[in-house]
């Protein structure tokens, strides 16, 4: 039996009320945490001929989710395309509970097109602002309030086919940023004992692939078969456990072999 040492322990994970996200706070409830479930309370902006192909389910969600978890799990809005909002979060998540333990930078932008011919500068701003700039700055923020006896560590959401994504540029590259941001803060936290990892997901079952799709992904998959959130869940927890103690600044694909 291992012992993950998070019972107790507090848990900010954005986009945390759908999907991989809420996979991701009911492993940690399920440890003893107490998890901030955030979530994204406004409607995506209209102006634009986008498919919006990401979307953080709204209130009702994060506040179901948890009252399913309990053990002083809530839900928390912030819209992460904002300036400011990053940094507030934190603070805000920091008030209600004290120290943040574990922060999970999950909630992720994701619009089509997104080719090198579709390419505009909101669009890449849009990609950048959530997948990219708001995890330094969560990340950044949950530093400054950090105090030296409690542990933190941060786990960033990536994708296993950051190196290289044809197809969505925005997208594959500001998340090629993510963990690049995973390897550079975790040399430059080390010392104060904060560790810095990525979890990169394959192809993974959220309601996306339909059933043609899915026996073609099936065949790119070594393992042969589509991942669920569980599988994401799983790896975001044992980065963040005991276990985990002296790993920092690594990206753990978990894919099933695919995009190795």
């Amino acid at each position: 039996m291992i012992d993950t040492r998070l019972d107790g322990q507090n848990v900010l994970v954005t986009g945390g009320s759908g999907n991989v996200g809420a996979a991701i706070s009911r492993a940690f409830a399920a440890q003893g945490a107490c998890v901030a479930i955030h979530y994204l309370a406004q409607d995506l902006p209209a102006a634009t001929n986008a498919e919006w192909a990401h979307i953080t389910p709204a209130a009702e969600e994060g506040d179901k989710l948890a009252r399913e978890l309990g053990d002083g799990s809530f839900a928390v809005s912030a819209d992460l395309s904002e300036p400011e909002a990053a940094s507030r979060l934190v603070r805000d998540v920091a008030a209600r509970v004290g120290a943040i333990n574990v922060l999970v930078n999950n909630a992720a932008h994701c619009e089509t097109p997104d080719t090198i011919d579709t390419l505009t500068h909101a669009s890449l701003n849009r990609h950048y602002q959530v997948n990219a700039i708001a995890p330094a700055l969560l990340t950044a923020e949950a530093v400054r309030l950090h105090r030296g006896d409690d542990p933190l560590c941060i786990i960033n959401i990536t994708t296993d086919a950051a190196r290289a994504f044809p197809g969505q540029t925005g997208y594959g590259t500001s998340k090629g940023a993510l963990e690049a941001l995973t390897r550079s803060t975790a040399l430059d936290l080390a010392a104060r004992g904060i560790r810095v990892n990525a979890v990169a997901p394959g192809p993974v079952q959220t309601g996306w692939i339909d059933e043609d799709l899915l026996a073609q992904v099936e065949e790119i998959v070594p393992m042969g078969r589509v991942g669920e959130p569980e599988d994401i869940a799983d790896a975001v927890v044992y980065l963040a456990s005991h276990q985990a103690r002296w790993v920092t600044g690594q990206v753990l694909q978990v894919a099933g072999g695919h995009a190795l």
